[in-house]
């Protein structure tokens, strides 16, 4: 079993940044990632960390303005979101996959593993 919480989600000014955390307990993983969900919409790949190798992948729509990062010894992810935008209000989820699926993996299905959320809003 794996454990995911996340924090530093809350309500931001157009233009603004914010940093997300997650913190993982319970079994390795071999990746993790971020996905969001606004209202009525489908929930959304942000982007990946493979947790051995180092490798990120970003998805297109956040290209520029976010980064992800990873403390392996504090078992932590990170989301550094920059210039952020209404658009970008939505539920963040992070996510853990047991077992390495690809060199990315962008599908919800693909992940074991999920946190509770931590909600973003960004302001006009």
């Amino acid at each position: 079993q794996v454990q995911l919480v996340e924090f530093g989600g809350g309500l931001v000014q157009a233009g603004g940044s914010l940093r997300l955390s997650c913190t993982a307990s319970g079994r390795t993983v071999y990746s993790m990632a971020w996905f969001r969900q606004a209202p009525g919409k489908e929930r959304e790949f942000v982007a990946m960390s493979r947790w051995v190798g180092g490798y990120t992948y970003v998805g297109d729509s956040v290209k520029g303005r976010f980064t992800i990062s990873r403390d392996s010894a504090k078992n932590t992810l990170y989301l550094q979101m920059n210039s952020l935008n209404p658009a970008d209000t939505a539920v963040y989820y992070c996510a853990a996959q047991s077992q390495v699926s690809g060199a990315i993996a962008t599908r919800s299905s693909e992940y074991d593993y999920w946190g509770q959320g931590t909600q973003v809003t960004v302001s006009s």
